[in-house]
């Protein structure tokens, strides 16, 4: 479980840490890309460690907020998942011209 929310993180920090503040993203980066504890963090920038530890819950909070409004991430799973079935497709020669034109159409759609 905390591996799928370290990893669904990254993707919408990926996704959006254009949003962010510059303290926002610093800690963001910190603490999920480089690993660094609560205490490591605080430390640097002479703060309390609850003080980064609500600026990163605030900042997760925003990040999950952005991507109910713009479903970045939903939409490059599934077009990832659409192109994996067409790859598939193409390569284990399992599927039809017209399914593999039906999974082009929809990745047209979400584009």
């Amino acid at each position: 479980m905390l591996l799928e929310k370290t990893t669904r993180m990254n993707f919408l920090f990926d996704f959006y840490q254009a949003l962010l503040t510059d303290k926002q993203r610093s800690y963001m980066e910190l603490y999920y890309l480089d690993d660094h504890s609560l205490g490591e963090i605080a430390e640097s920038y002479g703060v309390s460690r609850q003080a980064v530890y609500d600026n990163i819950r605030r900042t997760e909070a925003m990040l999950e907020e952005y991507e109910e409004k713009l479903c970045l991430l939903d939409k490059f799973q599934k077009r990832t998942q659409m192109l994996a079935q067409l790859t598939a497709g193409i390569t284990e020669q399992n599927m039809t011209a017209e399914e593999q034109l039906a999974l082009i159409e929809q990745l047209k759609e979400w584009d």
